[in-house]
């Protein structure tokens, strides 16, 4: 009985492209982008496909404004005193902690470079790479690269979470990672000299805390490129 009041309370709102882009984000977060279809969709939503249809033309379009619609709440809205490098920093675990909790927004931000969700990102960053004053040659490079490694190390991060739930179920972090740098201290010690020396480091490391780290590395080459 609860369930059916619930569904009855739900169809009488209006449908809207707002809660249309809600279910769809819900139906990827439980599904992943496969379980996305119109017909799933409309289910949750108690309407008919048609319905949907009309505010939004197809699954590319549903997927790039669900993207956008969570990128859109990690843009940071801090104190105007707040320094470029810490706004790249905030904006930088806004999307890591996007793309772990949404999974799937990491691939959407790699296949569409030129579309809103990527590009609301590269513009903060390059705006904050000019306030830190970049050269104006370099700023390309610098937001890039800035891009590139928070959506790259964030997808990966991501992806490993995935593979390491999918492999091994029931086996914790911590485990998991004593099992990995076991597997690394094992390597043989001359074609894998470096990674075997590094083997602790795999064990005790804390995943956002290196990401920042990398930020810094790259924050840090952007201060030597300063003019003069």
């Amino acid at each position: 009985m609860a369930t059916r009041t619930r569904r009855t309370e739900r169809r009488e709102e209006p449908l809207s492209r707002e809660r249309i882009v809600e279910a769809a984000i819900e139906l990827l977060d439980t599904v992943g982008e496969r379980g996305l279809t119109f017909r799933a969709l409309a289910e949750r939503l108690t309407t008919g496909p048609g319905a949907i249809y009309w505010h939004v033309t197809g699954k590319d379009e549903l997927l790039g404004a669900a993207t956008d619609a969570v990128v859109a709440g990690t843009m940071p809205a801090g104190p105007a005193d707040t320094t470029p490098q810490e706004a790249i920093r905030v904006l930088a675990l806004g999307v890591f902690d996007a793309i772990e909790t949404h999974p799937w927004i990491g691939n959407q931000l790699a296949r569409s470079p030129g579309k809103s969700p990527m590009l609301r990102v590269f513009e903060h960053l390059g705006r904050q790479v000019q306030a830190l004053g970049a050269p104006p040659a370099f700023q390309f490079t610098a937001a890039s690269a800035l891009l590139n490694y928070i959506v790259g190390v964030g997808g990966q991060n991501a992806a490993d979470a995935r593979a390491h739930q999918a492999r091994t179920p029931d086996t914790g972090r911590t485990e998991f990672l004593d099992n990995a740098a076991a597997a690394w201290a094992d390597l043989d010690p001359v074609e894998y000299a470096f990674t075997r020396g590094v083997a602790g480091q795999l064990r005790e490391h804390d995943d956002r805390t290196e990401f920042l780290a990398g930020i810094d590395l790259i924050l840090t080459g952007i201060a030597h490129r300063q003019p003069g």
